[in-house]
């Protein structure tokens, strides 16, 4: 009888260590995903923001301003890999990816920048050596913000089924008129855009603004979600 009671206890206290260690495990667990988040992700996190690729993850990221392939040609985020925008917006985009798929299975929108913070923004707007009426196309002046700094905008292309982005006559962040939605006939003209590209970015337009976004006059990749002036209405600036 005491044989057995021993048992028990033996029993009982093995499976009592086997549940303080299933414990710290878990916990241990949690405390490794908290460290994988950047410093990026906790300010847009905090703010507020969603994830992307919670939403919708068949939408592709390739988030430029964490490589050197960028207006400014450095990485100002470093370890950032997730882009974040205000819900209304996020739900907007998963929208548009909806759309896009169903006039083509095959192709997807990818995300190069979303939410942005005003001191990158300041870093932006320091590095980029233009005249300011040149500038202030590209980059909003970090004294009032742009829909960026709101989690309100997005830059975005379309991927083909292999991956690769179509062609859209210049690459991202290409600082001239011929990212210019408002040039293309100007420039279909001289040869230096073709047709096909005009019709890429027509296609892009389409399931953008259908979904709700807004283009602008001088970047076919920039989408706004709202006015800045609902944006201030409704939002705070990412700090």
């Amino acid at each position: 009888m005491k044989f057995v009671s021993f048992l028990c206890f033996l029993f009982i206290l093995i499976s009592c260590r086997e549940g303080n260690r299933k414990e710290k495990a878990v916990s241990d667990s949690i405390s490794v995903k908290k460290q994988i988040l950047s410093k990026w992700d906790s300010i847009f996190i905090k703010a507020g923001l969603v994830s992307i690729q919670q939403l919708d993850s068949s939408i592709q990221q390739d988030i430029k301003y964490s490589t050197n392939d960028n207006l400014m040609k450095y990485d100002v985020y470093g370890d950032l890999d997730k882009v974040y925008l205000q819900k209304d917006a996020a739900e907007i985009l998963v929208k548009a990816q909806k759309i896009l798929k169903s006039i083509d299975s095959n192709l997807s929108i990818v995300i190069y920048d979303a939410a942005r913070p005003l001191s990158i923004q300041k870093i932006m707007w320091d590095t980029l050596q233009m005249t300011y009426s040149e500038k202030i196309k590209y980059v909003s002046n970090p004294k009032d913000g742009g829909l960026h700094n709101y989690g309100l905008a997005v830059d975005v292309s379309i991927l083909d089924k292999n991956g690769k982005a179509l062609d859209m006559g210049t690459p991202f962040d290409f600082l001239g008129e011929l990212a210019s939605p408002m040039h293309e006939s100007k420039y279909l003209q001289t040869g230096e855009l073709k047709e096909f590209q005009i019709e890429n970015r027509k296609l892009l337009r389409k399931v953008m603004t259908e979904a709700g976004f807004s283009g602008i006059k001088y970047e076919w990749w920039h989408f706004n979600a709202c006015t800045k002036a609902r944006a201030k209405e409704k939002y705070k600036i990412i700090e």
